[in-house]
């Protein structure tokens, strides 16, 4: 299971409902944030999240809202005797990460790693892989270096029990379990492959854009994915703004073929949610607005 929890869902200016931008991904023992805005530190205490079980931060780009908590949390986690190592991804992370350490008489007794994530062209990096998921970015369309960033959970082949009962006799229990490991088995003399009694279970996506203009590298990196977090700055087109608004995220959303937009990163001027909803679900209608501290789970 995917757990999402929205930290923060502001834009540049925070208000009192709606802090700067940062996104906590749960995924079996696997803790990621993505973006790290002013504030992030009391809302993830707010939230009950784990944050020294933190272990990659993926920050879409350097503008202080989308990352300046990062300072206060390495502090804390510093103050609290961290040891296992804290991975920073974004574009020119190595630049910033080092720009930050700089920024005070102060370091961390835990070693922090930059990630540099590709920021130019229209292809798909992948940037991390396990037994279990992998995370990859495309560059985004803002005024300075940004990226999105994909959270893909793996395909798993299962077996289909009721199907292998009535062919073979075979019930849940180690033999499907080592049917799975090696692919096939013998059992009760007669051989039995994953192909026989298998069937594929799609692994989940969920996608974050991060800041960005309406962008054929989103769609591409969001197609099929079950919950697309698409930055909604605003309800309608403004011109110049490089950004978002919540017409163009349901646009996007119906192009890639998404199961779920959740909208964020509103602009000040909105104290009412229902407005971009309406917006978007004139075009997309499965589209709601994220809310601090809201959950999602996939």
């Amino acid at each position: 299971m995917i757990e999402i929890i929205f930290l923060g869902t502001g834009s540049s200016i925070p208000t009192l409902k709606r802090k700067h931008p940062a996104i906590w991904l749960r995924y079996e023992n696997e803790n990621i944030l993505f973006d790290c805005g002013e504030g992030t530190q009391t809302q993830i205490t707010m939230a009950k999240l784990p944050f020294m079980k933190l272990r990659r931060i993926f920050v879409t780009h350097w503008h202080a809202d989308h990352w300046a908590g990062i300072i206060g949390l390495l502090l804390t986690m510093n103050m609290e005797k961290r040891k296992e190592p804290l991975y920073i991804y974004g574009p020119e992370a190595d630049r910033f990460v080092s720009d930050i350490l700089d920024l005070g008489y102060w370091g961390v007794g835990f070693r922090l790693i930059p990630k540099n994530v590709p920021y130019e062209g229209d292809e798909i990096t992948e940037l991390v892989k396990t037994d279990d998921f992998e995370i990859t970015s495309t560059p985004a369309e803002h005024s300075v270096p940004a990226v999105a960033y994909s959270f893909k959970e793996h395909d798993r082949v299962n077996v289909d029990i009721k199907k292998a009962e009535k062919l073979y006799g075979l019930r849940q229990g180690p033999m499907v379990g080592k049917l799975k490991r090696h692919g096939k088995i013998t059992f009760k003399g007669k051989n039995i492959t994953l192909k026989d009694v298998g069937y594929t279970k799609r692994g989940s996506k969920v996608v974050y854009t991060g800041d960005t203009s309406p962008s054929e590298n989103i769609i591409r990196l969001a197609d099929s994915a079950d919950v697309l977090i698409h930055e909604s700055t605003f309800s309608e087109e403004l011109v110049d703004r490089r950004h978002t608004s919540a017409k163009e995220a349901a646009e996007i959303a119906k192009k890639a073929k998404v199961k779920k937009l959740v909208m964020t990163h509103f602009s000040r001027r909105y104290t009412n949610e229902k407005e971009l909803e309406e917006a978007a679900r004139k075009t997309f209608k499965n589209s709601v607005a994220a809310r601090d501290l809201m959950t999602i789970k996939i």
